[in-house]
């Protein structure tokens, strides 16, 4: 066997056993913080189009990490988010070691698995996108690698999905419709949520008073995006934020 051979198969078994290795866990992440924000990467928006299409995932994530944040989103659909798997990679590479939440429409077996290869911690499955059945397969089957599970619903329409062992739910505060967010939604759904999966609300969050008010109604986990993005120094953003909320 050539050198070169030997070299590609010992990386690709490493690939693998690093892949298999524990993952820190988003739930227990967000028990665990006093603000449960999960900061998420994202370049650009189907609605909004290009948000901040130069930032890298190489310095962005890690000065999440650094500034506070309980886990990060990183987007990986390529068309409408601009994301890649390859994001999750760069910056675990760069010293990010919070979960991290593998943010894409997963509809298919084969993306629970490029979840685990690039080092997810958790797969986000929405309601909108899998059957009941389907989804409760996907649910197992990523439970099975180990890898968690966000559930995402919108409305009340989707709460039989939420009788599903899900490891957290997130109430989507944005209209897939419309694409208008209100973050009245979560508190519209809240007392509809089993109380013994961690509860995330996402979209539509940008004053670190809701976030408070989230917390009092039962929320531990924030997803938020825009609002850090769209800034210069994302990192820097989500470390006032965090200063507000504490003070």
């Amino acid at each position: 066997m050539s050198d070169i051979l030997q070299t590609i198969i010992a990386h690709k078994r490493s690939e693998l056993e690093n892949s298999r290795a524990p993952k820190p866990s988003l739930r227990e992440a967000l028990l665990a913080s006093p603000t449960g924000i999960i900061a998420e990467f994202k370049r650009r928006s189907p609605s909004k189009g290009w948000i901040n299409k130069d930032a890298s995932p190489v310095v962005v994530p890690l000065g999440y990490q650094q500034a506070g944040a309980a886990a990060l989103s990183i987007l990986t659909d390529e068309h409408f988010f601009g994301g890649h798997d390859s994001f999750i990679v760069e910056a675990s590479r760069s010293g990010v070691t919070l979960p991290i939440l593998y943010k894409n429409f997963v509809i298919d077996e084969q993306q629970l698995y490029d979840a685990l290869y690039c080092g997810a911690s958790a797969v986000l499955l929405i309601a909108a996108c899998l059957t009941l059945e389907e989804c409760s397969t996907m649910m197992n089957r990523a439970h099975a690698l180990g890898l968690e599970v966000l559930l995402e619903i919108h409305s009340e329409n989707e709460l039989a999905y939420t009788e599903l062992p899900a490891d957290c739910i997130g109430v989507n505060n944005r209209n897939l419709g419309t694409f208008v967010t209100d973050v009245q939604n979560s508190f519209r759904l809240v007392e509809r949520l089993p109380r013994d999966r961690v509860l995330v609300s996402e979209s539509g969050i940008s004053d670190p008073a809701v976030i408070r008010e989230l917390r009092r109604a039962g929320f531990r986990g924030f997803l938020i995006g825009e609002t850090f993005m769209r800034e210069a120094d994302p990192a820097a953003a989500l470390s006032q934020f965090i200063n507000t909320i504490n003070s």
